[in-house]
């Protein structure tokens, strides 16, 4: 959906989707349904990550209907540390909820843990689903977390985490709203073990499967292979190698029965090293003491005036402000 001024009143665009034959409005579908949708499509799902109202309005720009909202993301961007437990539930809420404020984007959440046992993922999934976001990730590490792609991580029992997921299950007031299910046992207890885990949680209830830091094509194709749900996966930086998971192209992975990809580091590592950048030719600019015009490092007022929807503003302003000449 796009936003736009009619000749007699503001409205959002409606999904052609949501229209039946002879003109009638059939009910419209919730974003979770719009999320399983593209989830179940043939073609693999692509959401980039997103930690900011930059961030979300660079991808819907670009046409992608999804976008997975990064934990070490908001954790580096809004907190200035890394992803190791150190955002609280508010914090992570209060983003959540501006991103889908200023976005039409199916937002994937992550909700780390679950910020407590089963019944607070209860009380968690209720939050992220008024929050506006289509989806919510819980994993199955011990607390405090740490980021996936990072060493000492450990495990809660397989038995803990399904009573998570049954929570979720039932807290949600949506049916489609997705329950997206993590574990990090590839790396300390191994790919089988991963395999069985997965298995239990979509029978618990998860829509939606994710095995982090997978080593290889390989163990993508074998789990891939063996889960009874769609299976999505991180390719992190998107377009920068890591030392766990190689990086494989959406085709590559659809090829090997994957159903979703997320790139959650794509835009967070791009911006360091654009301010990087630019910041190293501001301080070159100073020392050398003459103006510098560097159109490869910044975007002009103009670009970014339209990325923020100043358009929109201005005729909201051209509508409803009561300047002196409109004064009764």
């Amino acid at each position: 959906m796009s936003r736009k001024l009619s000749q007699n009143c503001l409205c959002l665009c409606l999904d052609t989707n949501n229209i039946q034959k002879g003109g009638g409005m059939r009910e419209a579908k919730s974003k979770g349904r719009l999320l399983k949708d593209l989830i179940e499509a043939p073609e693999i799902l692509i959401s980039p990550g997103i930690f900011d109202g930059y961030s979300a309005r660079l991808v819907e720009s670009r046409g992608y209907k999804s976008g997975a909202i990064s934990g070490a993301g908001l954790s580096e961007c809004h907190l200035g540390y890394p992803d190791r437990g150190l955002m609280g539930l508010d914090e992570n809420l209060s983003c959540c909820r501006k991103i889908a404020d200023c976005s039409n984007l199916l937002l994937h959440a992550d909700a780390d843990t679950g910020y407590g046992n089963a019944v607070n993922v209860f009380f968690v999934t209720q939050a992220f689903e008024k929050s506006g976001v289509a989806a919510v990730m819980f994993e199955d590490q011990t607390w405090p977390k740490r980021c996936g792609h990072m060493v000492g991580k450990s495990v809660i029992a397989a038995e803990e985490m399904i009573e998570k997921i049954h929570a979720a299950r039932d807290a949600k007031k949506d049916p489609d709203f997705v329950i997206k299910a993590r574990t990090d046992a590839r790396g300390p207890l191994g790919l089988d073990e991963a395999i069985r885990r997965l298995n239990l949680y979509a029978e618990a209830g998860a829509d939606l499967l994710f095995a982090d830091a997978l080593l290889s094509e390989e163990d993508i194709r074998t789990v891939a292979a063996n889960v009874d749900k769609p299976l999505t996966v991180n390719m992190g930086l998107g377009i920068r190698a890591r030392s766990t998971t190689p990086l494989i192209p959406p085709k590559k992975l659809e090829d090997l029965g994957v159903s979703a990809v997320s790139y959650p580091r794509l835009l967070t590592t791009s911006a360091v090293r654009g301010m990087i950048n630019g910041f190293d030719a501001f301080e070159e600019m100073v020392k050398k003491n003459e103006p510098s015009d560097r159109e490869d490092l910044c975007v002009n007022f103009e670009e970014l005036n339209s990325m923020m929807e100043v358009e929109f503003l201005d005729e909201l302003e051209e509508r409803y402000a009561a300047g002196p000449e409109k004064a009764v």
